[in-house]
């Protein structure tokens, strides 16, 4: 309901919309719903507030319920740079005039994080070969389908490799943030929930516990390319170059940057770093890996039709492996 009602009233806007003059007035940021829209306010709030001094416009945060709504909204104009996952970000790039341009760097100097599968140290899984051969009798706590580490992550490395749809697998399934679901397996009320590296750290330095107290991690997936941050293409030039600089000497120079390193280390990063589309690559490769799983496991298809829909899927993995040769040795 909210995403039909949130679409019609943007769409709507977007008809009286003018394309962006070079004098830029205003500026929303938005901001992926990985857990409570106040946490997220408090966490990025100075570093908007900071963005907003350096490029001289009002810059405001922007939310939604779902992934889905930040990418709609940048899809209409009403969010011109924003925070996502890589998944949610090649939905803002192919349908969103998106375009990455930096990416964060964790506290850690990590070039990336990892989705985990949790469950609680006194509930029914120990391992991960309990969930496999018990999941009809557990509930799962799942992620958001636009979301890198919640959903496209574990997809294809934890459920396509044990030929598992979880929908289905599980006793229950629902759908939560990040944080729902860490906090919804350390309260015993999900048997196995799906989350992240960054939620983790996030739970440590807003509770100052530890989460690996209270869970145990059955499954770690390999690494995922650091979150990015993506701007409408079509923001004049000067302002782009005025919002990269400020991200990329975030917290490394000038008299405030003893401050700005404080901000970040709330978000629990370190600084962000130059990206663009092409990291993205592996991501895409990932989906496309999971769309061939299920259409290959498909038995309502007649073996034209398989045979067909596996050739395009095979042909456009091949130009994308093309693609990251080409972007490693750029």
């Amino acid at each position: 309901m909210f995403r039909r009602t949130f679409c019609a009233l943007i769409a709507t806007a977007a008809l009286t919309a003018p394309a962006f003059a070079q004098d830029v007035k205003s500026l929303n940021f938005g901001i992926i719903s990985t857990e409570s829209s106040t946490n997220l306010r408090s966490g990025w709030q100075p570093v908007i507030d900071d963005l907003s001094k350096a490029i001289g416009v009002p810059v405001k945060p922007f939310f939604a319920s779902d992934y889905a709504g930040i990418i709609e909204g940048m899809r209409f104009n009403k969010v011109q740079v924003a925070w996502f996952g890589n998944a949610s970000a090649i939905e803002a790039v192919d349908r969103a005039q998106g375009e990455v341009f930096a990416h964060v760097i964790d506290k850690d100097g990590n070039p990336g994080y990892w989705s985990v599968l949790v469950a609680n140290k006194n509930g029914k899984a120990k391992t991960l070969d309990d969930v496999l051969k018990n999941g009809k009798t557990m509930s799962y706590g799942a992620g958001d389908p636009n979301s890198t580490s919640g959903t496209a992550v574990p997809g294809y490395y934890l459920w396509a490799a044990n030929k598992i749809d979880p929908k289905s697998f599980f006793k229950n399934f629902r759908i939560a943030n990040h944080e729902t679901n860490l906090l919804s397996a350390i309260n015993n009320q999900v048997d196995v929930a799906i989350t992240n590296t960054e939620a983790l750290e996030r739970y440590r330095v807003n509770t100052g516990k530890v989460a690996t107290d209270s869970v145990n991690i059955l499954w770690k997936s390999p690494l995922i390319p650091a979150d990015p941050l993506v701007w409408r293409s079509d923001l004049p030039a000067s302002m782009k170059e005025k919002i990269q600089a400020f991200f990329v000497n975030y917290g490394k120079s000038g008299p405030d940057a003893a401050q700005a390193l404080k901000n970040l280390q709330a978000l629990t990063y370190k600084g962000f770093m130059v990206s663009d589309n092409a990291q993205l690559l592996p991501i895409r490769q990932i989906k496309l890996a999971g769309e061939r799983a299920k259409v290959e496991s498909d038995t309502t298809l007649s073996a034209q039709d398989k045979q067909q829909k596996l050739a395009d899927l095979d042909a456009q993995l091949a130009s994308l492996a093309k693609q990251v040769s080409a972007a490693k040795v750029q």
